[in-house]
């Protein structure tokens, strides 16, 4: 079953690379269909999971692939897992879907987007490490492509600073999965027999230098300050759908592999430095929304933005890896919290990024100063971004709030100060979203605007599936606590 879900869009992507005669249209419906398989493979998979067991890893696939180096095809889910593949699973289905200018070019952005959600579904449900980092660098090429190929502005430029920045951080990441690989014994890359022999506990200085490499490598595809200036760029030339994906997807390889690396198969040693990377952390998080506020693009200030959340999710991820045995309950919370929020952080600004390409075909602008008034003629594109933007900044009864109490209250357990610090963001987060919404919808509306179409129906619909999602999530989150919250206790040693 979760090999199924990479294999189908990856079938995909070669059909309509060979199908030469397929009309946009049909290449389109046809992506749609092959982005549908694995949605509905992840919810079986939700169904089959069991919470309360005590197993790292459930629904288990293997085979042999290269048994002399201890590689193997291995697939399977732990809670953390299976919310960011199913989130995967939804927003590619929804990229897919959305209205977007192919250039003439339909079978082969389609099929790059198939391509790039197969590696993607890979990187999130393998359990081999070696594979972990095949299908990380693979989503490099599939990002490139997209953006040089159906991007604006300088996407050819933008997109090989994309890929070599984001290429070096992932090399360095190499150097600390090998050094990790050649302290197992037997040698193997399997991660639940890394993760329960902690090969390099009490290594010393090997072990903080293989820590090192793997946190700059992760640190890149996050992004964290100062590793971050690809991200703005990459976001203001990609399309719209692809935008939604980088942030709502790729970002999370970052994020999701430091918990199932660094935090989850060098626990001591990552103790160690957790205050460091919450310190980081913290950066990032005023850093960015306070760059944020400065963009009068609305493209990059919402990239900025993804800086900002991000920050939060790493913050609470920290929290979770600190040697605080007496706040063990604390740093469960933590990293329920991070998790939820890189769910919530995919959804909220997928759907500011597809809103955001939606701008740009109606008008190829990004530049907020030249809207205004836009609530009179486009009433359904001012409520999406409305809930999307209060999403964002936390307000309560949506899901970016039930991701950050939870980090807050791990972080004023572990480090009070930093959670101190960090709450500056949420109110400079606050006020850049209110004035994006101030200069996109009120105000005198434009003579040249006068006539701005509304989201059309296929839009509507998928934007509206994006924030019902986000509306339930704030409002019942349990039913997504429950799935993440008992590989949390796996992981800090209170399960």
């Amino acid at each position: 079953m979760l090999t199924a879900s990479i294999v189908v869009p990856f079938a995909g992507a070669v059909l309509l690379v060979a199908a030469r005669r397929l009309d946009g249209r049909t290449a389109r419906w046809v992506a749609v269909a092959a982005t549908a398989v694995p949605l509905v493979l992840m919810v079986v998979a939700w169904v089959r999971y069991d919470t309360s067991s005590t197993a790292l890893f459930q629904l288990n696939e293997r085979a042999p692939w290269i048994p002399s180096l201890g590689v193997g095809w291995r697939v399977g889910v732990d809670g953390i897992a299976l919310a960011l593949a199913s989130l995967t699973a939804l927003l590619f289905c929804a990229a897919v879907a959305y209205p977007v200018d192919t250039k003439g070019q339909p079978r082969h952005y389609y099929a790059w987007m198939l391509f790039l959600e197969s590696v993607s579904l890979g990187l999130f449900l393998t359990t081999d490490l070696l594979l972990f980092y095949v299908f990380f660098d693979l989503s490099l090429v599939g990002m490139y492509f997209l953006i040089a190929r159906w991007g604006h502005g300088q996407p050819r430029v933008t997109a090989l600073k994309f890929f070599l920045y984001t290429l070096a951080g992932s090399l360095v990441m190499l150097l600390g999965i090998l050094g990790l690989y050649l302290e197992t014994d037997p040698l193997t890359f399997d991660m639940a027999t890394i993760i329960r022999t902690q090969p390099l506990a009490g290594a010393g200085l090997r072990a903080g230098m293989v820590l090192l490499a793997l946190i700059v490598g992760l640190a890149v595809k996050t992004p964290l300050v100062p590793v971050h200036t690809w991200l703005p760029p990459a976001h203001v030339d990609a399309p719209g759908p692809v935008s939604a994906i980088l942030a709502g997807v790729l970002l999370k390889m970052g994020t999701f592999g430091l918990i199932r690396i660094p935090l989850a198969m060098l626990s001591d040693t990552f103790a160690d430095w957790a205050f460091l990377l919450a310190i980081v952390a913290t950066i990032s998080i005023v850093y960015g929304a306070l760059v944020a506020l400065g963009q009068t693009n609305l493209k990059a200030r919402i990239a900025y933005t993804s800086i900002n959340h991000m920050g939060y999710a790493v913050l609470g991820i920290a929290v979770a890896g600190a040697m605080a045995a007496d706040h063990a309950d604390a740093r469960r919370l933590a990293l329920t919290g991070a998790t939820v929020e890189m769910v919530a952080h995919g959804l909220i600004t997928g759907a500011l990024f597809l809103i955001a390409g939606s701008f740009w075909q109606r008008t190829q602008d990004y530049d907020l100063d030249h809207y205004g008034g836009l609530a009179q003629p486009a009433r359904t594109l001012t409520f999406a971004t409305t809930i999307a933007a209060f999403a964002s900044l936390g307000l309560p009864g949506l899901a970016g709030f039930v991701a950050e109490v939870q980090i807050f209250i791990g972080t004023f357990a572990v480090y009070p100060a930093a959670a101190a610090v960090a709450l500056l963001g949420l109110l400079i987060t606050a006020a850049l979203f209110l004035q994006m919404l101030q200069k996109l919808f009120f105000g005198e509306l434009p003579p040249e605007h006068h006539q701005f179409p509304d989201l059309a129906r296929s839009e509507t619909a998928i934007l509206g599936v994006l924030i019902a999602l986000i509306v339930l999530i704030g409002v019942y989150p349990r039913w997504l606590l429950d799935l993440i919250d008992g590989t949390s206790r796996l992981l800090v040693g209170t399960g």
